[in-house]
């Protein structure tokens, strides 16, 4: 008809249906973009498998991690022992498995205590507009100028016989290493943490939140802490393989676990002296250690570019 005006594409429901989207949350769109990396989705694969090896294994390969077959002594990869045996017949398989828990345990905790330390001496110097925040980083460059290593080693010496007496010895020297390696890793968190307050503590959101009269722990943990989360995952993650390194050195140094708990570092420790006759021995748990820490940083890289709303993916 002459004159008339085409019709609203609103007006048509199954053309607004078309047009209009589902709104997608920020979970969502973060896995979808972690799911484009597939160099972290690859890590992520290797770091489940490596999880569940050291879960469900014992139950799949029941070796006693303590059965001495001085007969079998150093032998090869087999059908009876996978991975070999070592100078006492021992399965290393079996303790590879018993180990790996012990070790992505660790590393786990620290990267927890580091976390929390960090986060909340970054938060409260990031909102502090007086004294603090010299002060709490002034502490932070003193920690970060320590020699780790030397105060690791004179830490573990002092205190490791009265944890072992208050805990056991499995559990005091655990929760040690823990302590020990959460503490001396919280710096860079905190640094993070303090620059993104820093940041967001001058945005428009946080402005009105002030405004309407929001306390500063509210405006920390209700308004910018959430704000500030992706950056401190991407840091909580690289922890979790410095502290699987750091604990690994000190077994390896003969300074961690007992002789009898088989951590990947200790049999690192143990195998040192054969590895011109039974290579199998090192090759195994360094190439445990080794994807560990590879598989946790590239979910690093992926987490860091999915959390970031500027990088397109």
């Amino acid at each position: 008809m002459a004159g008339s005006t085409l019709a609203s594409p609103s007006a048509n429901p199954a053309a607004g249906a078309a047009v209009s989207q589902a709104p997608v949350s920020p979970g969502r769109e973060t896995w979808r973009r972690f799911r484009r990396h597939r160099l972290a989705m690859a890590s992520a694969v290797v770091l489940a498998m490596l999880v569940l090896g050291v879960i469900v294994g014992p139950w799949l390969w029941p070796v006693a991690i303590n059965d001495i077959d001085f007969s079998a002594q150093l032998q090869g990869p087999s059908w009876s022992h996978p991975l070999g045996t070592d100078d006492l017949g021992q399965d290393i398989l079996a303790r590879m498995m018993y180990g790996g828990r012990i070790s992505l345990a660790v590393g786990l905790a620290a990267m927890v205590v580091a976390t929390i330390v960090g986060v909340l001496i970054g938060a409260l110097a990031g909102m502090s507009r007086k004294y603090a925040d010299p002060i709490l980083m002034w502490v932070t460059d003193l920690f970060l100028s320590l020699p780790q290593l030397p105060l690791l080693l004179l830490i573990i010496y002092l205190f490791r016989e009265q944890l072992k007496a208050l805990f056991g010895v499995e559990g005091g020297v655990f929760v040690l290493i823990v302590i020990v390696i959460g503490g001396l890793r919280w710096m860079p968190v905190a640094r993070l943490v303090r620059a993104q307050f820093l940041s967001l503590r001058e945005k428009e959101f946080v402005e009105a939140a002030r405004a309407q009269g929001a306390s500063k722990m509210r405006q920390m943990f209700r308004h910018i802490l959430p704000n500030a989360v992706g950056p401190v995952i991407v840091a909580s993650t690289i922890e979790v393989s410095s502290a699987i390194i750091a604990e690994s050195t000190l077994s390896f140094l003969g300074l961690g676990f007992p002789p009898d708990i088989p951590t990947w570092g200790r049999l690192l420790f143990d195998a040192k002296d054969q590895l011109d006759t039974a290579p199998h021995w090192a090759l195994f748990p360094g190439a445990a250690i080794f994807l560990t820490v590879l598989s946790i940083n590239f979910i690093g890289d992926g987490l860091r570019d999915a959390l970031d709303p500027r990088r397109v993916i």
